[in-house]
């Protein structure tokens, strides 16, 4: 889910025909929303899985981090970009955000983590 939609749909969908800026942000801001609760909900479930059945630590500190990583997009990265979406919706001239870098950057760190936490189950 967050290679589909964080390295396909959100650079694609301003490049389709007549999307501009503000539909762009609109659309994002939805997609975003239903992708960071569906990641809530599968980290809680991560966490009920651990605390039931303890992985190896292969597995174990991965987990952590992908989740370490959703917890910073959600309460430090996220209102930010909501903010400056927010001021564009209402037609203000915000500037540019380096804030989806910071985004972008933990998007990376989550797959990553994911893919070592999965080889760490594999190996168990």
């Amino acid at each position: 889910m967050v290679l589909a939609i964080s390295f396909l749909e959100a650079p694609l969908k301003f490049r389709a025909p007549d999307v501009t800026l503000r539909i762009g942000l609109g659309i994002g801001r939805l997609v975003f929303r239903a992708l960071n609760i569906v990641e809530t909900v599968l980290a809680v479930a991560l966490v009920v899985t651990v605390l039931v059945s303890v992985p190896p630590v292969s597995a174990l500190v991965p987990v952590a981090v992908a989740i370490a990583a959703l917890l910073v997009q959600l309460a430090g990265v996220r209102p930010r970009l909501s903010r400056r979406s927010d001021e564009v919706l209402a037609g203000k001239d915000a500037p540019r955000s380096r804030g989806h870098y910071v985004y972008i950057a933990l998007e990376v760190v989550k797959v990553a983590a994911l893919i070592a936490g999965g080889v760490g189950l594999l190996g168990a």
